[in-house]
């Protein structure tokens, strides 16, 4: 996982630094107040270039805090998942294609929004056993196969056909994996809606709502006309 940290530019301290040698030069240092007013000057100095020069951000790979969910098995499957996860973010930062990148990035996302579902429910964790055991493993071989094909300099037909096929699949594997997340909530969409069903009755119940049934019109019975 990589996360955004901000390095801290070196050229402040240069600068306080480059002060004191200038001070030393040009005033005596024996006296008290001849370091007070270096003091000063020095903070000053740091406090100036320190807001000028801020230095620059950087994404650096840090290590993920292990899941423990109680459920060996869960955690099992979740750290292998990362770890595939890890290995597509790596071919991702080698392959120079922004719009399949793009795309890349979106599988990322989705597949540890999955990940962080089973590791608040392990109960759900057979539900993903073949998206961890066969989807992300195809999809991390697909994605090496294309990097080390974009690397031969050249793009022949077999090349670009076997590139081609493998972009043009992306949309159809990042649908696949929303809607294996979405399927993982099909128990709270569940609850949801019988929870308002509820509601809706006890309100209705009670009066503070009209019921939905009995405030329809009534159909109006046809009219029977016997020949006499």
């Amino acid at each position: 996982m990589k996360k955004e940290v901000l390095r801290k530019s070196v050229v402040p301290f240069y600068l306080v630094g480059a002060v004191w040698l200038i001070y030393a030069a040009l005033f005596p240092l024996y006296r008290l107040i001849d370091f007070l007013w270096l003091i000063l000057i020095s903070f000053t100095v740091y406090e100036v270039s320190r807001r000028i020069f801020k230095g620059k951000a950087e994404l650096v790979e840090v290590e993920e805090p292990k899941v423990a969910t109680g459920n060996a098995k869960a955690d099992e499957m979740i750290a292998e998942g990362k770890a595939y996860l890890r290995e597509i973010r790596a071919v991702n930062d080698a392959i120079a294609q922004p719009a399949l990148g793009e795309k890349i990035g979106r599988l990322e996302e989705v597949s540890r929004k999955i990940f962080s579902h089973v590791a608040e429910n392990p109960g759900k964790a057979p539900d993903i056993r073949r998206f961890l055991e066969y989807y992300l493993p195809v999809m991390l071989k697909l994605l090496k196969a294309y990097d080390t094909l974009s690397r031969q300099g050249v793009r022949g037909e077999n090349i670009s056909q076997a590139m081609d096929r493998i972009e043009g699949v992306m949309d159809t594997v990042v649908k696949a994996f929303e809607n294996q997340l979405d399927t993982l909530f099909q128990d709270k969409a569940l609850d949801i809606a019988t929870d308002i069903t509820v509601l809706q009755s006890m309100l209705a119940r009670e009066g503070l709502i009209e019921d939905r049934l009995t405030a329809e019109e009534p159909e109006k019975v046809p009219e029977i006309r016997l020949k006499l």
